[in-house]
């Protein structure tokens, strides 16, 4: 059974606001995700629950942040944006 993705208020204003031409290179790491949920590197301290995965998108390293429910197989795409901030607006 394949993972099933959900998607935050939070991540869908952000991905909204991409450009077209980004769409692609962060539909790809959604992609990569779905395939490997483990890919992501998992946080600790406040952010423990989440883990993120890095990638580049034009030229500028974007930081994907989701959740894993494991039991029902399930990934919440929590966070979406560059290094600057993000960790802070994750908390």
């Amino acid at each position: 059974m394949s993972w099933a993705i959900k998607q935050t208020r939070r991540f869908l204003r952000t991905y909204k606001r991409l450009h077209t031409n980004q769409l692609h290179e962060v539909n790809q790491a959604i992609e990569a995700v779905a395939a490997n949920p483990l890919l992501g590197e998992p946080k600790k301290g406040d952010l423990k629950r989440l883990r993120v995965h890095k990638f580049k998108c034009l030229g500028q390293q974007l930081l994907l942040g989701y959740t894993l429910e494991i039991e029902v197989k399930l990934i919440y795409l929590e966070a979406l944006g560059s290094h600057e901030n993000f960790y802070r607006d994750s908390k």
